[in-house]
């Protein structure tokens, strides 16, 4: 059954850039809760794949990838002011597409800052130029022409994006049941100041994802339940984590970028080969892989605290990812192969059989010690709340609705990170679709049922470190 939502209005037109899993889950919901003719959508694709989902709709379907060389002359003609351009897609330029929305006047949604193909991997860019650090600079620099413009919402799906909103959820709960006085931040400061006097040192975007499909991966197969192109990129990109004020020593292959906001650092290794310890409450303790992701960057530097040029506090911030077990099958196979991908892609959908996508933030260091909240979605109650998902695609495809709406209600708020809006509203509109809604305290820390393998540097006067969840 489907929550009920009132639809909002929308007059304008919808171009929508890629019509991968996330696409194709997201179309149903933009039917059901934005009213919108379907003759007003265009969906424009590099591949024939959904062609048979969007003829069903009634929406128009086009064979027609955009390049850095064409991508002006075909979106020219769809876009005008008040419509809206919705970038689901891999390998074209988030920026591009931004500058270009916002000189039609149209409204703009994304749940990652792309590069043009190639961007991740160009062995002529530097690490920090093909960071998602880098690449938010290049984003939040449009913002210099001023914040009276179409609303841009950049990297909002489940994460980036979801988990900004869950992030603000959980520090109002810890201040409740702290008994800390503490009314609704309702700015920047007023936020950063809250998990200050909270004492959060670490944020993890702790996610485990159990779905099991009835055909098992085969060699030579990249097997997952989300874009398969999208985790090989990120993947390859370096590891990139937001550096605390509480940390004592970078680690030795951690580096500044020297420009922007220098509220991240980065490792000199793939995150697709970087693992770091973290909980979840159905799982307990696992290993994740330290995955690029630009809440990583953007919450470390919203919750910043600073005393003039000095930071005073900041939490480090990372994503700690254990996918599907095929699907890290599929990355040791890759990292074997040298990062070169397998010749055959399969995104998991119809074959799976069971399991719980369960992803959240982990919030550790405070009073109550570590606080999890998250959604703990299963793919039959995904299948029950929305046609072409899977649980994992589910929690980003609520989050582009809800992102869309927000976005169609506050047309002139310029280039946006889900950092900065207003997190009822968005959780509004999403929660109906993440299934059960969790939060758990824990007294877990990567201290936990440590050394006595093998001795090990550890920090034991402190346990969140930095080192202490790395697994090396």
């Amino acid at each position: 059954m489907a929550p009920a939502h009132a639809p909002v209005s929308f007059p304008g037109r919808l171009v929508i850039v890629g019509f991968g899993s996330i696409g194709r889950g997201v179309l149903p919901l933009i039917l059901r809760h934005i009213a919108i003719a379907p003759g007003r959508i265009v969906i424009l694709t590099a591949e024939e794949q959904g062609r048979g989902q969007a003829q069903e709709a009634a929406v128009e379907f086009r064979i027609q990838p955009l390049t850095p060389g064409n991508y002006r002359d075909i979106l020219d003609p769809l876009l005008g002011p008040g419509d809206f351009l919705l970038n689901l897609s891999v390998d074209v330029s988030s920026v591009d597409l931004i500058r270009f929305a916002r000189e039609k006047g149209a409204l703009y949604l994304d749940t990652c800052i792309e590069p043009w193909a190639g961007g991740y991997t160009d062995p002529n860019r530097s690490a920090s130029e093909r960071s998602n650090y880098g690449l938010r600079e290049s984003a939040l620099a449009l913002r210099t022409d001023g914040a009276d413009a179409p609303t841009a919402v950049i990297t909002h799906g489940a994460n980036p994006g979801l988990v900004s909103h869950f992030v603000k959820e959980a520090l109002l709960t810890i201040a409740e049941d702290t008994g800390l006085p503490a009314d609704m931040p309702r700015d920047r400061a007023g936020w950063a100041a809250l998990a200050r006097r909270l004492g959060v040192k670490v944020i993890h975007i702790a996610e485990r994802d159990t779905q099991v499909a009835s055909r098992a991966k085969e060699v030579g197969e990249f097997v997952n339940t989300w874009s398969i192109e999208g985790f090989i990129g990120e993947g390859c990109q370096p590891a990139e984590l937001g550096w605390g004020s509480h940390e004592k020593a970078l680690p030795p292959d951690g580096r500044r970028h020297g420009y922007g906001s220098d509220a991240a650092i980065y490792l000199e290794r793939p995150g697709a080969s970087t693992r770091v310890r973290t909980w979840t409450p159905t799982e307990g303790p696992f290993h994740g892989f330290l995955i690029t992701h630009n809440e990583a960057i953007s919450i470390a530097d919203f919750f910043t605290v600073r005393d003039g040029d000095r930071v005073v506090y900041r939490p480090t911030v990372h994503y700690a990812y254990h996918p599907c077990d095929d699907a890290v099958l599929s990355v040791h196979e890759l990292a074997g192969k040298n990062w070169q991908p397998q010749p055959r892609f399969r995104l998991m959908m119809d074959e799976i059989v069971s399991g719980v996508d369960e992803l959240g933030v982990l919030l550790m260091g405070h009073a109550k010690g570590s606080y999890w909240y998250g959604s703990q979605l299963s793919i039959e109650e995904a299948r029950r709340l929305a046609p072409h998902n899977n649980a994992t695609s589910l929690q980003v495809t609520a989050a582009v609705l809800a992102g869309m709406v927000w976005a169609i209600e506050n047309p002139r708020r310029g280039v946006i990170e889900p950092d900065e809006m207003e997190h009822e509203r968005v959780m509004a509109i999403a929660r109906p679709y993440l299934g059960r809604m969790t939060g758990a305290y824990s007294d877990w820390t990567p201290l936990q049922d440590r050394g006595h393998l093998f001795p090990e540097d550890l920090d034991r006067d402190d346990p969140w470190q930095f080192k202490n969840f790395r697994v090396l």
